[in-house]
């Protein structure tokens, strides 16, 4: 395992961070926890998850999975560097959501019930809060106050939410802070405050990001830089679909995908998986190789669903990708044309 330090802290970490996502959902709970255990002994101490992830929804499943996971013992806890997140609903009423201080307070003493332990090492706020829920969560979770609260023109101020952060600090409930999903304009914003209240602010941003979805290049990315935030992409192998989606096809393997969806991009997927076939690597290693050679990314999250999956994913952290192959990589998946705003002014 390699390791490095979460964007401008002393916080080391490794270069891969384990997503848990499939957890108390696609993957049961005797498998999570051998994921969990086979990852300690890879090296992986970096563990990500979010009070929202498990099915039901709305009962923190995945959260308390881990707990239960930690309650084991072994200094499985003095382990990792555990992070989750907040924002998203717990509940079918409007109080039960986003970055309010109270939902703030409230939502941090419930992950921490359920994940058995007295602090979180990274306490994300999984969105920027506008107030009121997007349409997609409103659909997602059947929240039944979307009409109710449509007028709502604002979400919680920043003097509110670092009080709230600050004071998380201050009784040891929490170490660090990170953003998710946030436009690099938050990060500048949020930072800024935090800066005049001589708190330290954001240290990480998640962010979608992949070979094929590379639009934060434009200015997440950069302000991340300056900023001193770690990168940390979701979605690093795009879904599945860099995962040599086309070779599984063949081999007459299901896909999540639909027909038409790889038929729009075969022409980019055969010349990717060509390439990884020329590079003798399997295409989600160049992948995640492909994130690692950005100084700016701090540990792309992997989300294996057994064992097997998680021992592949470390041969990424092996392969060296040449500047002649990152180049090719740039024609096959173009990004927007570098950094704002020369990439569209100049």
């Amino acid at each position: 395992m390699q390791y490095t330090q979460l964007g401008r802290t002393g916080l080391t970490v490794s270069r891969l961070c384990l997503g848990t996502m499939n957890f108390g959902a696609e993957t049961d709970e005797a498998h999570s926890f051998a994921v969990m255990d086979r990852a300690l002994e890879l090296g992986i101490n970096f563990f990500d998850t979010a009070d929202v992830y498990g099915k039901p929804r709305l009962e923190g499943v995945t959260e308390s999975l881990i707990g239960r996971w930690l309650s084991q013992g072994g200094g499985r806890r003095e382990k990792i560097v555990l992070a989750t997140k907040v924002y998203n609903p717990m509940g079918l009423a409007p109080l039960d959501r986003g970055l309010s201080a109270r939902h703030i307070r409230l939502a941090c003493d419930d992950s921490l019930r359920r994940l058995q332990t007295d602090y979180i090492d990274l306490y994300q706020m999984h969105h920027i809060d506008r107030g009121k829920p997007e349409a997609p969560i409103v659909e997602m979770f059947g929240l039944p106050y979307a009409e109710q609260v449509a007028t709502i023109d604002h979400g919680a101020p920043w003097e509110e939410i670092w009080q709230a952060m600050e004071q998380l600090v201050a009784a040891g409930k929490i170490v660090y802070v990170g953003s998710s999903n946030f436009a690099a304009w938050n990060i500048a914003q949020a930072n800024t405050l935090a800066a005049s209240r001589n708190f330290l602010g954001l240290v990480s941003e998640q962010s979608k990001y992949h070979l094929g979805c590379r639009m934060i290049e434009l200015e997440v990315v950069p302000a991340c830089h300056e900023l001193g935030l770690g990168l940390i992409p979701w979605s690093p192998l795009g879904g599945g679909l860099l995962a040599g989606v086309l070779e599984k096809a063949a081999e007459g393997r299901r896909s999540r995908f639909s027909k038409d969806t790889i038929e729009k991009q075969r022409t980019k997927l055969e010349a990717y998986e060509a390439l990884c076939g020329e590079l003798g690597q399997r295409p989600a290693d160049v992948a995640l190789a492909w994130l690692l050679a950005n100084p700016v990314v701090t540990a792309p999250i992997i989300g294996p669903r057994t064992e097997d999956q998680l021992a592949g994913s470390m041969r990424a952290l092996e392969i060296q990708l040449s500047e002649e192959v990152l180049s090719r990589l740039d024609e096959i998946w173009p990004g927007p044309g570098g950094e704002a705003p020369e990439a569209y002014a100049w």
